[in-house]
């Protein structure tokens, strides 16, 4: 053992822990955080491998056990990258309905299970529970295509008693990852979309969409694309940390300007917006999107459900240590106390004084940026819709 100041001890090893799913191994952490602040404990975090949102594995909630890594201080090797592995998945159905009353779609297409954009904050990470993977590094480099989208997308659209809405494209996970370039998922959707004429509307952080303007193009002439770009930052330092990944800031902006000068409907979401981390450059971040030709736009408040709340406190902890108690806090006071808070109605901007604020300066902003008029939006065309064999039968 280390003897430190103030009488704390370190042991001169690191070490690993097994404790039965749900007797706290969460609790463990925040515990060695909390002596650090009030007895002088040093508790140092692993950098993430190079590109990569975080360094921690954590087994997910499904797991039957949990190990927990304690680092003493003693320098430990971070690998310099690690390679991303895709395997590919037989689905069943590829279209998911939703009945929630917090986004505007009822109905989804993710063409892959997790994202390499590696966004520390995404809300899907979760979600790789179900396939008894991790939400940390498991989520960025472990990913699954739906190798036959393009044949069940079709088979669906094609039931009988069909009724269609707007498409959300990736919403789980960004439909134009990195992985998109190699695999075509998301192309082959647009491309069976616009054949069936049935509305679309994209949300990605990714230039990538770019490669299919000339299927957006098409479609946006038949008002049945919108395309939302999410910025959270203008800072490349921040993004290079916040999401290692995805494309920088002044890619996103060019991907709002193309668009937009192409016909295209864009969209920009600010989101998330994080206290004391980009929630001061809302303004910027709205003025630069409609200089580009954004015609509407949208925030959500930082969530962190289930496994993503561990995850980013600990990314705190790494980048912004001086101030991590502070932005946990006023999480909480968003959220009832807790790190999340997921009823419907209040999970996407809040509850208090900050969250009031922040929904008063973006409603200030948007005003006076002529976002969101009553004529910005024109709105997606179902009417339209018709499967090829439908349209063979005209003939």
């Amino acid at each position: 053992m280390q003897r430190l100041a103030g009488g704390a001890h370190r042991p001169a090893g690191r070490f690993r822990i097994d404790l039965p799913n749900g007797m706290g191994a969460k609790s463990v952490i925040t515990h060695i955080l909390y002596k650090k602040t009030v007895y002088g404990v040093c508790m140092t975090f692993s950098s993430p491998p190079r590109g990569r949102g975080t360094a921690s594995n954590p087994v997910n909630r499904f797991a039957p056990t949990r190990t927990e890594a304690f680092d003493d201080g003693w320098m430990q090797e971070v690998p310099d990258s690690r390679a991303t592995e895709v395997r590919s998945e037989t689905a069943k159905t590829v279209v998911t309905r939703n009945r929630s009353p917090d986004v505007g779609f009822d109905r989804s297409v993710n063409p892959y299970h997790g994202c390499e954009h590696g966004c520390i904050y995404c809300f899907a990470r979760p979600s790789h529970a179900y396939w008894d993977l991790s939400p940390g590094i498991d989520f960025e480099t472990r990913l699954i295509a739906k190798s036959n989208l393009g044949d069940v997308l079709e088979e669906q659209l094609s039931k009988p008693g069909y009724v269609p809405q707007p498409i959300a494209l990736g919403v789980n996970t960004d439909a134009y990852q990195p992985i998109e370039r190699q695999q075509r998922l998301t192309r082959r959707a647009l491309e069976i979309l616009l054949r069936y004429r049935h509305p679309v509307h994209i949300i990605t952080k990714s230039s990538l969409i770019l490669r299919d303007l000339d299927l957006l193009t098409e479609l946006a002439e038949q008002r049945l694309v919108s395309v939302s770009i999410s910025l959270t930052t203008l800072d490349d330092e921040l993004k290079r940390i916040m999401e290692p990944r995805a494309a920088s800031p002044a890619a996103r902006l060019r991907c709002l300007r193309v668009l937009s000068a192409e016909g295209v409907p864009v969209n920009v979401m600010c989101a998330p917006m994080i206290p004391m981390i980009n929630d001061a450059e809302l303004e910027r971040l709205l003025q630069a999107a409609q200089d580009a030709g954004a015609q509407t736009a949208g925030y959500v408040l930082l969530r962190l459900p289930l496994e993503i709340a561990e995850l980013f406190e600990e990314w705190l902890a790494t980048h912004f240590p001086e101030r991590a108690e502070h932005v946990m806090s006023l999480i909480r006071q968003c959220r009832g106390g807790q790190n999340y808070d997921s009823r419907f109605g209040v999970r996407m901007r809040g509850e208090g004084p900050f969250a009031e604020l922040l929904a008063h300066r973006f409603r200030i902003a948007c005003k006076r940026l002529g976002l969101n008029g009553r004529d910005a939006s024109p709105g997606l065309d179902c009417s339209r819709f018709a499967p090829p064999s439908d349209q063979m039968s005209l003939f």
